[in-house]
């Protein structure tokens, strides 16, 4: 008796994270509509926080769920409320990737869920997300400090002899 064996191996089309990402400056993504995608606010998410959708949680689970609403991120979960339960799943296994007896499944789990909520620049790429960069904010910071005249006035202007 003779056994025929069909393998099939997957051929052709993108995957995630398969080759070079894309240039979102260049022509190429612009006809293709990649790189536009949405600016997520730098200053992070003021809005109201959800309750925590699994009933009750640890103290520290709470915790991590009120500061991830807190992140540019957020602004996004807000709009998506069928996200918040793989947000709040991302945090629970952020916690338990925390303790001291956490093994590498915790830490895998925690990092595939990151990508899915767009808490890693993978997962940013991935949701077609961006952070605006903060450009306000560095002003200020530099111009928050005290102002200190470098030289005296007689030094820094000088008059000029004009009949040469």
């Amino acid at each position: 008796m003779l056994l025929k064996v069909v393998v099939v191996v997957a051929r052709g089309g993108a995957r995630s994270r398969s080759g070079p990402q894309p240039d979102p400056t260049s022509g190429r993504s612009d006809r293709r509509g990649v790189g536009g995608g949405v600016v997520l606010p730098a200053e992070g998410y003021s809005g109201p926080v959800p309750d925590w959708p699994f009933g009750s949680g640890t103290a520290r689970e709470l915790e991590v769920w009120g500061k991830a609403w807190e992140s540019p991120q957020a602004a996004a979960w807000a709009r998506e409320s069928w996200r918040w339960e793989t947000v709040a799943m991302w945090v629970r296994w952020k916690v338990r990737a925390e303790s001291a007896d956490a093994g590498p499944g915790e830490a895998t789990a925690m990092f595939r869920l990151a990508d899915q909520v767009g808490m890693s620049p993978a997962g940013l790429r991935e949701n077609g997300w961006s952070i605006a960069s903060d450009e306000v904010g560095v002003v200020r910071e530099e111009s928050s400090g005290p102002v200190v005249a470098v030289g005296t006035p007689e030094r820094r202007l000088r008059a000029v002899d004009v009949e040469q």
